[in-house]
């Protein structure tokens, strides 16, 4: 059982290493906290740490650094998470209020969480397994070339230009703009492209080629975002800190650039009472992220579709800071998707 005092050691050790980089002693301590008690009595303190598997000294004489269980007590135990500044919450407010859609929100969500905690940001999209087609639009930009645009209710927006063979004039795009709707708004994905697979045959036989080509792309641009996928920011913030791994920081880059095991560790990540998930080292080591720490939250889409936000990062990283972050970014998100 850790004793209140000892525990208020290793938050300090924690906050020291996390500013220092360098393993903590006792004299320093005693000469940077107030904690009216001698060097010997901080010693103790330290060697019950210790026996406790909290902290650990990397060399010979040397302080102490924590251990992923330390971090984990430390984390548990959090309770001064540092407020944001007014200057970083009008910074959110202000550069994720000017975003035009969906992609430029959570590109620059991605960005700017990166940028406010200095580790490598992730946002996965709303899951679109659930989505429905809100509205397709077909606008005309020559005779023989068309942008169609496909709205999700979660407010995914995705577009495509095609070529096709025979001039389409304003009356006939009209009748497809009709047409495409009353037969695809409204259903889920996969419904709608099952049902704009059958498109073409509504209309006269010379008219199908134009058609067909039409429904290709839509059908392509309904489903092509029903996988999950993340957007990714600041791999270069790993680079920055790889004396903070003792090994190699490859497996972490692959892993970044390799979505698939970050959407699987997003996947099995449970939230606390406050809608925030904290793996950290070894607790992470069953998808080769043993010497990292992932900070997540959850927000909610347009729609009701929640997805999550969060940061992966070396253990040694300021988790108060970190965590509040993460949380008031994804608080803005959900509001800022929901007003839309």
């Amino acid at each position: 059982m850790v004793s209140e005092r000892s525990l208020e050691v290793l938050r300090v050790i924690v906050h020291d290493y996390v500013e220092s980089r360098e393993p903590v002693g006792s004299k320093s301590i005693v000469d940077r906290h107030s904690f009216g008690v001698s060097a010997a009595t901080i010693r103790n303190d330290m060697a019950l740490l210790e026996e406790e598997e909290l902290i650990t000294a990397p060399h010979t004489s040397s302080g102490r650094i924590p251990t992923d269980k330390g971090y984990r007590l430390f984390v548990d135990h959090l309770s001064d998470l540092k407020p944001l500044s007014p200057a970083q919450r009008q910074a959110i407010e202000t550069f994720l209020g000017s975003s035009v859609d969906l992609d430029d929100v959570l590109a620059r969500t991605v960005r700017l969480l990166s940028q406010l905690t200095q580790q490598v940001a992730m946002v996965q999209y709303p899951s679109l397994s659930k989505a429905r087609v809100r509205h397709i639009e077909i606008v005309a930009l020559t005779p023989l070339r068309m942008l169609t645009v496909v709205i999700t209710d979660t407010g995914h927006v995705e577009q495509r230009i095609v070529e096709v063979p025979a001039a389409v004039d304003d009356l006939f795009l009209a009748e497809i703009r009709s047409k495409v709707n009353a037969l695809a708004a409204g259903l889920g994905l996969d419904a709608a492209a099952e049902r704009l697979a059958e498109f073409r045959d509504q209309f006269e036989p010379e008219r199908r080629a134009s058609i067909g080509l039409l429904s290709q792309a839509l059908i392509e641009q309904v489903t092509a975002n029903r996988q999950e996928k993340l957007i990714i920011a600041g791999a270069a913030n790993l680079v920055r800190t790889e004396g903070d791994f003792a090994g190699s920081i490859l497996p972490v880059l692959e892993a970044v650039e390799e979505q698939v095991v970050l959407l699987r560790l997003f996947s099995e990540m449970q939230a606390d009472a406050h809608g925030m998930t904290v793996r950290i080292g070894r607790e992470n080591a069953p998808f080769g992220l043993a010497e990292t720490s992932v900070l997540a939250s959850g927000y909610s889409g347009a729609g009701g579709a929640v997805a999550r936000l969060g940061v992966l990062g070396p253990t040694r990283m300021d988790y108060s800071t970190n965590i509040q972050a993460v949380r008031a970014v994804a608080r803005y998100l959900s509001k800022s998707l929901g007003e839309n």
